[in-house]
């Protein structure tokens, strides 16, 4: 779910939202190397559940043969972990990627927006 652009709304915003925030910021720290861009600017992380011993993050890629698709997820992981504190899972979302789950003003240096 998006927020005009903004970002994405994940469960943790409403059910924890300083650690909603914590973890979106560490995870700006993870950039597609291809692109240029870390996975908030994105829109790769679709949602992040925090339960009170673990986590689970939700993420996509922006192509299906992303080959760099094991490292983001791994990296994406990790630093959730880091973030939240507590063991945390990932899986790849079924949803497909387009440029308008990017960040508001990310895709200016595409000319996408």
């Amino acid at each position: 779910m998006s927020d005009n652009g903004q970002h994405v709304i994940w469960q943790a915003d409403s059910t924890n939202p300083h650690l909603a925030e914590s973890t979106r910021e560490a995870l700006r720290q993870v950039i597609d190397p291809e692109i240029g861009l870390n996975v908030i600017e994105l829109g790769l992380i679709r949602d992040l559940i925090i339960e009170e011993e673990s986590a689970h993050l939700v993420m996509i890629m922006t192509t299906p043969f992303c080959p760099y698709a094991p490292a983001l997820l791994e990296m994406s992981r990790q630093r959730a972990e880091e973030a939240l504190g507590r063991p945390t899972t990932i899986e790849i979302g079924a949803e497909m990627w387009e440029p308008t789950m990017m960040e508001e003003g990310a895709g200016g240096d595409w000319g996408l927006f």
